[in-house]
């Protein structure tokens, strides 16, 4: 029977959130007369806090300028050794807190985590990486940050730059490499660990087909191995492919373990249910904490109905953004994906248009696609701010879109959902 190789138990982890204004400024900001009152309680304040006692006075600026803010609260779940864990939900949920303490990177503030096993962890693109070192240095470099020796580096180093296919830049610093060669690197030398347990965070986000395919196929050799794998990704088919149980986060609450098509069903369940929130107020990753910048969505379609196009038919997302005066040189990705999280078309401000937009306190966007020549089918539009370093702000599920029929070539009929994704022109002939 297999024993259990992680517990968790009323985990949680709270964190300190200060508030600013657009200038930067906390936001509930006193006249210097009450900043002077504020010093001259502070030493009071310190005492009473030793003595365990409340002080009854204003209290300070810190305070009122700040929330406490739950990532996790009462989380708990055992994994089974050989076991391979699906952690899914959305922007916010806590997934990212979860994978940082299992991984030892961040302690939690209450609860218990007990893991009897070595841990690799794959969380963020290049995480070890020095960007002026090689390929070549930055293995040796990585490899021994995760743990490995250097008998075992050596030992392993042809497999793992294989894995990657990064033979030809191997001398090359890795600040010149791509996204996708660095990420190729990253999962390879942390891959190659042979760790218990193999912690993997959207790995699947960046990269090619043919790479997504070896990384499945890597992960599940290790847990073919009997080793044990906690998978995050927002590509349902994957999770339902690889997975042989699944958790879904709301809210930095986990459900019970249960199959992953099941899991699956629910979070898209919840993801239809978050349309009618406003964009201001739905959940987002950010790369700073601060007042949200996509704050508005709303999709004209040619057929005039919001939000429903007629296969082939014309789109113009338009976006609303705010408080992005610190980020200058901001570039908008839009991204259209299925409900299982697969992406169809991606769309860039930058690739598409050459535009970038400057520091602003507000601005309006607009996205116009001619032709929209894709499956009817009900897509979600996912949306995403770079300043051309990092991934500025990213919100999931901003809005769907609806594909219906029409009668594009004349014929009475359409590819169907499951036979691709664009309804492409060819023209068949036969002698």
């Amino acid at each position: 029977m297999p024993s259990e190789i992680i517990s968790i138990e009323s985990l949680g982890k709270r964190y300190a959130i200060r508030h600013q204004d657009a200038r930067g400024h906390a936001v509930g900001y006193q006249r210097l007369s009450e900043e002077l009152v504020t010093l001259a309680r502070a030493p009071f304040r310190a005492l009473a806090a030793r003595l365990g006692r409340p002080f009854r006075g204003v209290p300070s600026a810190e305070a009122r300028t700040t929330e406490e803010f739950w990532a996790l609260r009462d989380v708990s779940f055992t994994v089974q050794e050989g076991a391979v864990l699906g952690i899914i939900g959305r922007n916010g949920a806590g997934k990212s807190t979860l994978l940082k303490i299992l991984s030892r990177i961040t302690e939690p503030t209450e609860g218990r985590v007990t893991i009897a096993g070595r841990v690799a962890s794959l969380l963020e693109v290049g995480t070890g990486f020095h960007p002026e070192l090689s390929g070549r240095e930055n293995v040796h470099l990585n490899g021994a940050i995760l743990g490995m020796t250097r008998a075992e580096i050596r030992r392993k180093f042809d497999e793992i730059v294989g894995f990657a296919d990064v033979e030809r830049f191997l001398d090359t610093p890795v600040k010149q490499y791509s996204s996708g060669m660095y990420v190729r690197l990253a999962f390879a030398v942390a891959a190659h660990l042979e760790p218990e347990i193999l912690i993997v965070d959207e790995v699947l986000a960046v990269g090619d087909a043919e790479f997504q395919r070896k990384c499945l196929g890597k992960m599940g050799d290790v847990a073919r191995d009997g080793r044990t794998v906690i998978f995050v990704s927002h590509n349902m088919d994957a999770v339902t492919a690889l997975c042989t149980t699944a958790i879904v986060l709301e809210g930095g609450r986990n459900t019970e373990a249960m199959k992953p098509a099941d899991a699956v069903a629910r979070y898209l369940a919840g993801c239809l249910e978050m349309g009618s929130v406003p964009l201001r107020d739905r959940p987002r990753d950010q790369a700073l904490t601060q007042a949200p910048i996509l704050t508005s969505i709303r999709i004209k379609t040619e057929g005039g109905q919001d939000g429903v196009v007629p296969a082939g038919g014309g789109v113009e997302f338009d976006l609303e953004l705010n408080n992005f005066r610190k980020f200058p040189g901001l570039q908008v990705g839009l991204i259209l994906s299925n409900m299982l999280g697969q992406r169809v078309a991606v769309f860039q401000s930058l690739v598409n248009s050459n535009l970038v937009l400057p520091g602003a306190d507000h601005a309006r966007v607009r996205c116009s696609v001619s032709s929209l020549p894709m499956v009817p089918d009900t897509y979600r539009v996912d949306l995403a701010l770079w300043d051309g370093y990092q991934v500025v702000e990213r919100v999931e599920q901003a809005a769907t879109l609806t594909v219906v029929f029409r009668d594009l070539f004349g014929t009475g009929r359409l590819p169907v959902r499951g036979h691709g994704y664009f309804a492409l022109p060819a023209r068949w002939t036969v002698e």
